[in-house]
């Protein structure tokens, strides 16, 4: 255990890991008090996400970027799973969905940006498998393919679009894309690893953790993560009235960078250390696991603890957003090289998206 407390005593931030009991007792005795929940919330979160960045980087040490950011992605999408849920077995399948779209634009262009620019200003120009990030990019446009269809076919045509029809439609979708995301692990892990490997290992980590120490790390703060990503749920609504702030931007924008810190801290600080492969592999990983895999699991589970079904009919700006940022993923990941520049670019269409759902008026 000596490495972990030589890290809670060297790092100011970690101290901040004494929230976690506050805001889960604050919960307890006061549940009424929801702004005061949801900034303790964030707050207790964000030393927790410091924690398993560190915990996964031990972990990736000895895996490699691919598996490292594969395993990152996973812990890191519980939280956003955890969300899910709660809002699923109440029936609000408008945050549902709003929680996935939010997750995979934070995940395309704010992590994947952020990634860039933090590492294009200590590195001139940084290499990553552009494989990698072709592959990732391709099944996230599938995903957004199937979310496509369903949602278009109820603003073409709603004389052929009946509920049945659209839940039929929404199983069978779900069930392709889950067996999507196995043959791409299969593929990128198995039988053409060799074709992933990553362009370039950064600097060595000074990290030394037992590779037991780092796993038990893990589970135990990402359940912590769940607990307290919980009362942020309860709170972030009534908070988000509060504060003038639409249901939309708090859907789409603060649940998923809350649900993401986690992942987010790991990124940047591998871009910052020169390992590129591994933030690309936590930020497409990790949009790629919610589209394919989240997502088709939440459909199917909502049959199961769900007052309804829910399908995968997505209104159309989020359709549309979704489609935009695959695309852009897409298209600045193809040349396997970046700089500060594209950074900035990713997060200018992140900014136009919150920007657009911030003004948003409410619906009537």
């Amino acid at each position: 255990m000596s490495p972990l407390i030589e890290e809670l005593r060297s790092t100011p931030l970690l101290w901040l890991l004494v929230l976690v009991p506050i805001v889960l007792v604050a919960q307890f005795l006061y549940p009424e008090a929801h702004t005061l929940l949801f900034v303790l919330s964030v707050l207790a979160i964000v030393p927790l996400a410091a924690l398993l960045s560190l915990a996964t980087e031990s972990v990736a040490i000895r895996t490699g970027d691919m598996i490292g950011g594969l395993l990152n992605a996973t812990l890191g999408n519980l939280t956003e799973l955890v969300i899910a849920l709660t809002a699923l077995r109440a029936g609000q399948y408008v945050l549902v969905k709003a929680s996935i779209v939010g997750a995979i634009l934070t995940n395309t262009l704010f992590m994947l940006g952020a990634s860039f620019l933090l590492g294009g200003l200590v590195h001139h120009i940084q290499d990553y498998n552009r494989n990698t990030a072709r592959l990732q990019s391709g099944l996230l446009f599938l995903a957004t393919i199937a979310i496509l269809i369903p949602s278009v076919l109820a603003d073409a045509d709603n004389s052929v679009t009946n509920a049945t029809f659209t839940n039929t439609l929404s199983v069978a979708l779900a069930l392709l894309l889950v067996v999507a995301y196995g043959l791409g692990l299969l593929f990128s892990l198995k039988t053409h690893r060799e074709f992933f490997a990553s362009a370039q290992h950064g600097s060595e980590s000074e990290l030394k953790w037992p590779p037991s120490l780092a796993l038990t790390t893990l589970a135990v703060v990402t359940v912590l993560v769940a607990l307290v990503s919980e009362v942020f749920v309860e709170s972030v609504q009534q908070a988000a009235v509060a504060l003038g702030i639409t249901p939309a931007f708090v859907g789409v924008i603060i649940v998923a960078l809350v649900g993401a810190a986690a992942e987010m801290v790991s990124a940047f600080s591998a871009a910052r250390k020169d390992k590129l492969d591994l933030s690309v592999s936590i930020a497409l990983g990790s949009a790629v696991q919610i589209a394919l895999f989240v997502a088709p699991v939440l459909v199917l589970l909502s049959y199961l603890i769900g007052p309804s079904p829910m399908d995968l009919q997505f209104w159309r700006g989020a359709v549309a957003m979704m489609l935009i940022a695959s695309l852009t993923a897409s298209f600045v990941t193809n040349a396997g090289r970046s700089a500060w520049f594209i950074g900035a670019l990713l997060l200018l269409v992140y900014v136009i998206f919150g920007m657009t759902l911030y003004l948003l008026p409410p619906r009537t």
